[in-house]
């Protein structure tokens, strides 16, 4: 191997940002524990409190997870008391799913200890260099469309 592929070879990202992935998940767990979270129960109430409210059917749907897994992943948070499900007033078959005053709050403070994560992982960058690689990660994941439903759906031992 020539001295020039070599050192193109040291410059792969794929292994940092598989590392990089690993350490974020690792401290958004540990700090989302605490608050009785798991980064699905979060996707799931960032996507009800962005909707004011959605039908089971829909929560399923914009998560893309199979209909069984949004009743296991709601009576989750619903024994938390932070979704609640009422019958739909237009339609009595269908489930309407919102955000509870307790699920709002315990939504904004889990996204107050994911910035304490975040600045905890990231620490060793300015906040223009975090800028950059918000910047950059955006650009390359735009042709990959990755979606909160897909981190959902990937979540390693996810158990809806």
């Amino acid at each position: 191997m020539s001295s020039g592929s070599a050192a193109q070879s040291e410059r792969r990202s794929g292994a940092l940002l598989n590392h990089l992935a690993r350490r974020m998940r690792l401290r958004s767990e540990s700090v989302l524990a605490p608050l009785g979270l798991r980064s699905r129960h979060l996707v799931a109430l960032t996507v009800l409190r962005d909707s004011g409210g959605i039908s089971q059917q829909g929560l399923a749907g914009t998560l893309q997870i199979d209909g069984t897994n949004v009743v296991g992943l709601l009576n989750d948070l619903e024994t938390a008391g932070l979704v609640e499900r009422r019958r739909s007033p237009e339609d009595r078959r269908r489930h309407v799913v919102s955000l509870t005053e307790a699920g709002a709050k315990r939504l904004n403070e889990a996204e107050c200890a994911l910035v304490t994560a975040e600045d905890d992982v990231l620490g060793a960058l300015d906040p223009a260099e975090r800028d950059t690689l918000y910047e950059l990660l955006r650009r390359a994941s735009s042709g990959a469309q990755l979606t909160c439903a897909d981190a959902v759906r990937n979540e390693p031992d996810a158990r809806y």
